[in-house]
């Protein structure tokens, strides 16, 4: 895709239609937009003990990469690629608890570290064992509970996730509880992209979320953009459930109802007073998208208050939304839009990344 978003939003045309249509360029998304992202990929919780094996999947359905999560015997903990070297089969494909690794095939082992220790019936090849032989380590990252990896990652976790770390520093993230019985999956009949535009703004709140925009003061809206993700904050009404925010916060005294954070392409933490919502966007088809909905519960007594009350209600008037832009993109009438500069500076911040990994 030879189109450059402009920088100034001033003067800049939304991406063109054909990104949210076109099968090709659907595909070429997955190694210059995902593969080199940081993504969610769950818990210290399934990992808690020396011995512990969690397999899983990075971005399952879209990048579908096998990783395995270990805990060693000196309670190191390593992400590693859950392909065997011999000739690919899955290594781990349960969770549980072992002392080494061992793929099922033909007997490969290896340490929880990923070291390569005995392959039955090799004596006879030439220049084995070779380091090509071991597990290859997946780059991570933790931060409280939550555990993170990255494929190919074109920056460091710490470049990644600094700022919100910096500015969100006085919550107890390690106080926060899974809450698996409050998960939701939801398939939407649209682009990835489309969704990702949608809840980069809060233009659409007024018009699509009645219940929401009753406990937030719109006027107040605000966004900010950083290298690799941007930020919503949406403050309180009057009377509505806040943030009880430390001195020490640069947003000590304000009524803040949610801190809305996106990391390109496709992860948003959304913190509430009563914890912490997890959404990944897995694109499944150019117009076919599933969005899991992951909650970490802190303070019991505030669910089902504020801003973050109605999450399934807010996210089904989204769908709906999101899904008849789907069927308007397609339309041979539109091709692109204009921003809005006041409301929609994350949608063109997002655009202008896109554009940058397609050309």
């Amino acid at each position: 895709m030879s189109d450059v978003i402009h920088p100034r939003i001033e003067a800049a045309q939304t991406i063109p239609s054909r990104f949210y249509t076109d099968p090709e360029l659907f595909a070429r998304t997955k190694e210059s937009v995902f593969a080199p992202a940081w993504h969610f990929i769950g818990d210290d919780e399934k990992i808690q003990v020396p011995g512990s094996v969690w397999p899983t999947t990075i971005l399952d359905g879209f990048l579908d990469e096998p990783i395995v999560l270990t805990r060693d015997m000196n309670d190191a903990v390593h992400c590693l690629s859950n392909v065997c070297t011999h000739r690919g089969m899955l290594v781990a494909e349960n969770p549980g608890n072992a002392r080494f690794l061992r793929c099922r095939y033909h007997g490969r082992r290896f340490g929880l570290a990923g070291d390569f220790q005995h392959m039955p019936e090799f004596d006879q090849v030439e220049g084995f064992p070779s380091p090509a032989e071991c597990l290859p380590k997946v780059p991570f990252a933790s931060w409280g509970p939550l555990l993170f990896a990255s494929i190919l990652p074109e920056k460091s976790f710490a470049e990644t996730f600094g700022k919100i770390q910096e500015r969100l520093s006085w919550l107890p993230l390690h106080q926060f509880v899974p809450a698996p019985e409050r998960s939701r999956d939801y398939l939407i009949q649209a682009n990835w992209a489309l969704y990702v535009d949608n809840y980069l703004e809060g233009f659409h709140i007024p018009f699509v979320h009645s219940g929401l925009n009753d406990v937030l003061d719109y006027e107040s809206y605000e966004t900010e953009t950083f290298d690799g993700g941007n930020l919503q904050i949406a403050v309180a009404n009057q009377d509505e459930f806040c943030f009880d925010i430390p001195p020490s916060s640069p947003d000590h005294g304000r009524r803040i109802a949610a801190y809305y954070y996106w990391f390109f392409p496709n992860l948003m933490l959304n913190f509430y007073p009563w914890g912490l919502s997890i959404n990944v966007v897995k694109p499944l088809a150019v117009d076919r998208t599933k969005v899991s909905f992951i909650p970490y519960v802190w303070d019991v007594s505030k669910l089902g208050s504020g801003a973050g009350a109605a999450l399934d209600r807010v996210e089904r008037e989204d769908e709906v939304v999101v899904e008849a832009v789907q069927r308007g993109v397609r339309s041979r009438l539109y091709d692109r839009g204009r921003y809005s500069p006041r409301r929609e500076a994350n949608v063109h911040h997002f655009h202008t990344l896109l554009a940058s990994r397609l050309q």
